[in-house]
């Protein structure tokens, strides 16, 4: 399964990245990763007008979004679209952050997975 993971640089700066979390088959049940340890789990609701400046993660976390798509912007000026079903890893916590909006506009809900 492709995830994108959004990291800081050795300059500060924020970047994209793809990676693979391998899933295996587990018959009737379907395909399922490796356990992967977490600390909390946040329930997150955004209004219509979402446009959040340039920021950092509070923590490393991954990202569901359940419903509702955003834009992200790094650092460096990459814009990439993200839709309602991803699964976003977000390790950038210090540096010039990213910038994060809604794609329409809606209320947005996803849950944040800390790590």
């Amino acid at each position: 399964m492709k995830i994108t993971k959004i990291f800081t640089g050795d300059l500060g700066d924020s970047f994209f990245q793809d990676i693979e979390i391998p899933l295996v088959e587990q018959g009737a049940i379907g395909f399922l990763s490796e356990n992967i340890a977490v600390t909390k789990l946040q329930i997150r609701k955004v209004r219509a007008d979402y446009d959040y400046d340039f920021h950092c993660a509070p923590q490393r976390q991954y990202i569901v979004l359940l419903d509702g798509g955003v834009e992200i912007e790094t650092s460096r000026g990459e814009r990439r679209k993200f839709q309602a079903g991803e699964i976003l890893l977000v390790e950038d916590t210090f540096g010039k952050g990213h910038r994060t909006k809604n794609l329409q506009k809606r209320e947005r809900t996803s849950l944040f997975i800390h790590i």
